[in-house]
């Protein structure tokens, strides 16, 4: 495919980039910033201390970590309508479970089926379907899918504490069940018309490359990968944005309490986030097309290093916008990049089983992030000290990077 402007993109692209779009957004109610919304609510219902929140979000979100790369493979074999309907159900069955929960326990529970049916498999589902059939367009793809995630940071916070306060948690999560229920599963068969004759496409391609020698050493196996020297130089960088931003978002009303801010001013400038993340990817979309993800890839770590000390050193209100601008360019950079940079390094074959393997380390560092940070407030640590042990952790993280991508590749035949 040429590079077409996004306009011609879409037109070629079709209902197919508004269902990675859609999945995209609906993640939303699994991920981090949206379950935040609820933690004030919560611990004061259940008692807890900003620990014992985080240990219960660790719990949960570890069960799902474990769980997802048997889960997300499923992607690979099973037909893409099946799956995210399954994905579809689960998240219903967890929103209802969610409204109600009745005490730590269960709780606990509620994360593991929130953070697996959102976080986890949808998110999978968006990416990984857009990297899998727009392999010439992948970034561009990639940047449709990251602004769906976008527009739910940029849509649902406001609205979200707005119903809280007015129905309460439960209802609110109540509320997103029936919303899946009744218009998402509706709304992705309709966007997936179609499938059968793009996936008989995207194999007879596959196909064709395992019959010519170069394009057969191309795809990688999950093994082949976990063997690769410079898949553990790169797992520090690829962990840092889920670990900090996760546990910055999760904490965020806790920060806006110790700076003085107020959490209207906090979740209102998320719409900033937003609009940075859609804007850079859509821009880094083509970029990526064009430059390759492995040589964008220097560039993903250091605004979000530059956003913690931003956070660390200025108190005043106006800070916020900057920071989350700054955090804003480091997401955009890593949905549009490091999806890409999977299939650019190992294949497409059995991208699905790679990328369910990186999104359960991915769940797993947006385990350890809050409790870390809720253990590192209780201990008497100011904001501004965390804010540096996260920037120190950043910076090492973006150097290993560095010399995970200027080593040569140990299996033979390997393009680039």
């Amino acid at each position: 495919m040429p590079r077409h402007t996004y306009k011609q993109f879409f037109v070629l692209g079709g209902r197919f980039l508004w269902f990675g779009f859609a999945t995209g957004f609906a993640s939303s109610f699994g991920q981090t910033f949206f379950i935040g919304l609820f933690g004030p609510a919560l611990r004061t219902e259940f008692s807890l201390s900003h620990t014992s929140w985080g240990f219960i979000y660790l719990t949960g979100t570890l069960a799902s970590a474990l769980v997802l790369p048997f889960t997300g493979r499923k992607i690979d074999t099973v037909d893409l309508r099946v799956f995210t309907t399954a994905v579809c159900i689960c998240m219903v069955f967890a929103s209802l479970f969610t409204c109600n929960v009745n005490g730590p326990i269960m709780l606990a529970i509620a994360i593991f089926l929130l953070r697996q049916s959102g976080q986890g498999l949808m998110s999978h589902t968006s990416l990984t379907s857009m990297a899998r059939y727009f392999e010439s367009g992948r970034g561009r793809a990639l940047a449709v899918a990251t602004i769906g995630f976008a527009a739910g940071e940029a849509l649902l916070p406001g609205a979200t504490v707005f119903v809280i306060e007015h129905l309460g948690w439960r209802w609110t999560y109540a509320l997103v069940g029936i919303f899946v229920a009744v218009v998402l599963i509706p709304l992705f068969f309709w966007l997936l018309a179609g499938h059968d004759e793009r996936h008989r496409k995207h194999v007879q391609a596959i196909a064709k490359r395992a019959n010519d020698t170069r394009g057969a050493s191309q795809s990688w196996t999950r093994a082949e990968v976990l063997r690769d020297k410079r898949f553990y130089l790169l797992l520090p960088g690829l962990l840092a944005p889920a670990i900090i931003g996760t546990a910055l978002f999760f904490h965020h009303l806790t920060v806006a309490d110790y700076k003085g801010w107020s959490y209207a001013w906090v979740t209102g400038n998320y719409a900033v986030y937003a609009a940075v993340i859609s804007t850079v990817a859509l821009l880094s979309g083509p970029l990526v097309d064009r430059f390759r993800a492995v040589r964008m890839m220097y560039g993903v770590i250091p605004p979000l290093i530059l956003g913690i000390l931003m956070l660390a050193a200025f108190d005043t209100k106006w800070i916020v916008p900057v920071y989350l601008t700054l955090l804003g360019l480091n997401s955009a950079f890593y949905f549009t990049v490091i999806t890409s940079l999977w299939a650019e390094l190992y294949g497409v074959t059995y991208l699905g089983s790679i990328k369910s393997m990186m999104t359960a380390f991915g769940v797993l560092g947006s385990a350890l992030g809050p409790v870390a940070m809720g253990w590192m407030l209780d201990a008497g640590l100011s904001v501004e000290s965390v804010c540096l042990i996260w920037a120190t952790f950043a910076f090492g993280s973006w150097l290993l990077t560095v010399v995970a991508l200027n080593i040569s590749a140990q299996r033979s035949h390997l393009p680039g």
